[in-house]
């Protein structure tokens, strides 16, 4: 059986006969041997392999260079060189599958806009090998997190007919031609349908008889954006939690984003630290003081005043009933409290059709939780159970009732005070590894005018 490296590096002893398979970092060669460092993507280190002249498969030896895949056999022994405990000695090397000279990924330095433009190949890399590691763990963490705490794991659909957010900004899907005008009724669905901005609204209806339930999954926004931290394709975690109110919604949100940072801290297999050396120096004492101590709570109103008494020349005004930008959101946590904020209580104007109401009349019970690095990473709600208020609420933001009859029947049946959560899974990405661009957290970036591979 072939071993991963990652196991072989971690070996309490030697071992005369072992078999692994990889990707040739680099390769130097003498007269009597070479030395190839191998990597098979299992974890950041590379096992060195010492080859002598003569050997089975030798005679391929100038074809092994950097991306050559190749397949070894030999004994695993102490290595004398400095930094390494193990190297193997091999008694056979089998070249699978050489590489032209034309190889993008030669030994030296790449930027992150070339490898995106190659994001078929720059998992190979050592910096994008330990991000998607490290999304997968974190992955991982998010149902270890749920799952601890009975939570029960929902599937919501990506295709819906039902906006929740209310912006329009939706993808279409159609089995209309092109050339085609035609009735609603006519489409494959009977009516239009689109691609999910959010699973929350079909979440509610599990929670409101499965008690705390989540979804995790792909989610679409046709928001003509092209900054650092938008995608259109991206994956959102979704908890919603009956029996609950705005205070046990924060409360959820910091214990789960407190997690995925101790998990990342924790469990990282040495990837953290290429992310310390080559994008944040400072990463990792900033993730163990969020892990470490509460955020901050303010309303909106209090984060308002803050903003227009710091005497900071803004990009975008500052005036309560506009939304925070990421700039007013960067300000928050990382020049005035300098740790993670959640911000509450916001005026319902600017907020969606199903944010519960406040006895003030002027706001809802949403919640933003706010990073350094990042800015929002988490935006949540107690959701509004009573119906007469829920009703009301489609009037205002001009929604059809009948359309969202199914969702208004949760109000009437046995309705229960609940709220809920999204996480966007690439901002938290983002956030623990330090890149500063989503497009270098999720394999295959979706962007406007960008839907390659």
């Amino acid at each position: 059986m072939r071993s991963l490296i990652k196991h072989v590096l971690k070996r309490a002893e030697a071992c005369d006969d072992l078999h692994v398979a990889g990707w040739v970092r680099t390769r130097r060669d003498s007269k009597a041997f070479s030395f190839l460092e191998l990597n098979d993507g299992t974890c950041l280190g590379n096992l060195q392999i010492v080859a002598d002249a003569g050997i089975p498969g030798y005679e391929d030896i100038a074809k092994m260079s950097t991306g050559a895949s190749i397949e070894i056999r030999g004994k695993l022994i102490p290595s004398p060189a400095a930094g390494q405990a193990w190297e193997m000695q091999a008694t056979s090397l089998k070249l699978l599958g050489g590489v032209p000279e034309d190889y993008p990924l030669q030994k030296k330095g790449h930027s992150t806009e070339f490898l995106r433009s190659i994001a078929h190949l720059r998992p190979r890399t050592n910096l994008y090998g330990a991000v998607f590691r490290m999304r997968s763990r974190m992955a991982f963490a998010v149902h270890k997190f749920f799952q601890e705490r009975d939570f029960i794991y929902v599937h919501t659909p990506i295709i819906t007919a039902s906006d929740c957010e209310g912006a329009g900004e939706m993808f279409r899907v159609t089995t209309l031609p092109d050339d085609k005008i035609a009735k609603a009724e006519e489409d494959f669905f009977g009516k239009r349908a689109f691609l999910t901005v959010s699973g929350q609204l079909e979440g509610e209806t599990f929670a409101c008889a499965l008690s705390n339930i989540y979804t995790f999954g792909p989610t679409f926004r046709a928001e003509n954006s092209n900054t650092s931290r938008h995608a259109a394709e991206f994956w959102m975690i979704e908890p919603e939690v009956a029996f609950c109110d705005l205070e046990g919604d924060m409360d959820l949100a910091e214990a789960l984003v407190k997690y995925l940072v101790k998990e990342a801290l924790t469990n990282s297999d040495g990837d953290l630290a290429i992310f310390e050396k080559f994008v944040d120096k400072g990463l990792r004492e900033r993730l163990e003081f969020v892990a470490s101590r509460p955020f901050e709570r303010i309303t909106y109103t209090e984060a308002v005043e803050l903003l227009k008494a710091s005497g900071k020349a803004f990009e975008y005004p500052v005036e309560y009933g506009l939304n925070l930008q990421s700039e007013h959101e960067r300000w928050l946590t990382e020049e005035h409290f300098k740790k993670p904020v959640t911000v509450f209580n916001y005026p319902k104007e600017i907020k969606p059709f199903y944010m519960r109401l406040n006895d003030d009349n002027k706001t809802v019970t949403a919640m933003d939780v706010l990073v350094p690095g990042i800015g929002e990473i988490v935006g949540g709600s107690q959701r509004e159970e009573r119906l007469d208020v829920l009703m009301e609420n489609f009037k205002k933001h001009d929604l059809d009732p009948d359309a969202y009859g199914w969702y208004a029947d949760l109000r009437k049946y046995g309705s229960v005070p609940h709220a809920g959560f999204g996480l966007g899974f690439e901002r938290m990405l983002m956030f623990v590894t330090g890149m500063a661009n989503i497009r270098d957290v999720i394999p295959f970036a979706r962007t406007p005018g960008n839907c390659e591979f």
